[in-house]
């Protein structure tokens, strides 16, 4: 259930021009005195908005927040950030994420934080996190379907990412496989899935997101690897508006991976923007390394590689990594 600033704020961005008071009054069952007070506490997150006597209030500017009512107000889901959990600064998202899935939170609660101290990537890497610059927002999911097919949610939540980022930014982003999104040849965002299960099913599983979106420098070491939306495109964005478009495209996509348990309703649209896809990889397995062409995913997720001899392997995301024979991708 929507906070009465929330709904405020969801009002005012909907609407071109003025709200009367007399209609947030009535329409949220408060006095006026409690709706000038929401809006003075608007004001000092640093939306800017017009008052003008008789006519009422006009959204004017919006800040670049990750606050609980920013993103409720953009979101237009039935499920997905119902519950949202906005922090100034986390451990890690994921960490957050799972205590409040421990306590009973619901499917489709979002944890986000403008900074994290101790963010994380796969195989264990750190992320880095600095304040202000990017999306730091993790997913609680409770998913009734088996364990076996929990991995393949991080290929949906990438194809998510590049579907989102899309619409918002109109710049062509593509994944390495399996859910690195890349932006010309260079990592913009990562995802990290992480699922506490019995045997036969799921208890619950996080899926963390990290998009580098308007930061302009990048430590040494990922400065041929890793870029931001801003520095790529030469703009700044919205996180917040980027943030509600992926998580809008995750529930979509998430509902059409359900009904099937795999990637076969999703698959094209994936294949769609592999930037594997067509281009002689390097398969890293730690027992035999070797070279191939990559064909595209199979309904499981899997890379389908062909290699030199003609056969072709199924490379699972888990057990080995995959390389651009000549760059990151």
């Amino acid at each position: 259930m929507e906070n009465t600033k929330t709904r405020i704020l969801r009002k005012l961005r909907e609407r071109e021009g003025f709200v009367s008071g007399q209609e947030l009054c009535e329409e949220l069952g408060i006095s006026r005195t409690a709706v000038w007070k929401y809006i003075r506490q608007l004001e000092a997150e640093g939306y800017r908005l017009e008052a003008v006597p008789n006519r009422g209030y006009c959204l004017r500017q919006v800040p670049d927040i990750l606050s609980e009512s920013e993103i409720q107000s953009r979101l237009h889901t039935r499920w997905v950030g119902q519950k949202v959990v906005c922090l100034a600064e986390v451990d890690s998202t994921n960490i957050r994420a799972r205590r409040l899935a421990e306590e009973g939170a619901p499917s489709g609660t979002l944890v986000a934080a403008d900074r994290q101290t101790k963010g994380r990537g796969s195989r264990g890497r750190s992320w880095e996190s600095p304040a202000g610059e990017s999306i730091y927002m993790t997913l609680l999911l409770r998913p009734e379907f088996s364990p076996a097919s929990a991995s393949m949610l991080t290929l949906v939540m990438g194809l998510s990412a590049v579907q989102g980022m899309e619409q918002v930014t109109g710049a062509a982003l593509q994944i390495k496989w399996p859910n690195d999104v890349v932006l010309n040849g260079k990592k913009v965002v990562g995802i990290l899935t992480e699922m506490s299960a019995q045997v036969d099913y799921i208890e619950h599983l996080v899926i963390g997101v990290g998009v580098n979106v308007n930061g302009k420098e990048f430590p040494q070491e990922l400065q041929d690897k890793a870029t931001s939306l801003a520095a790529q495109l030469g703009k700044d964005f919205s996180r917040a508006g980027l943030a509600v478009a992926i998580l809008e495209a995750f529930e979509r996509n998430y509902e059409i991976f359900c009904r099937t348990e795999d990637l076969s309703g999703l698959k094209e649209e994936y294949q769609r923007v592999l930037a594997n896809a067509g281009k002689q990889v390097r398969v890293l397995d730690p027992a035999s390394p070797y070279s191939g062409l990559a064909l595209g995913i199979d309904e499981r997720g899997q890379l389908l590689v062909r290699r030199e001899d003609g056969t072709v392997e199924r490379v699972y995301a888990g057990e080995v990594s995959v390389r651009g024979l000549y760059s990151y991708v």
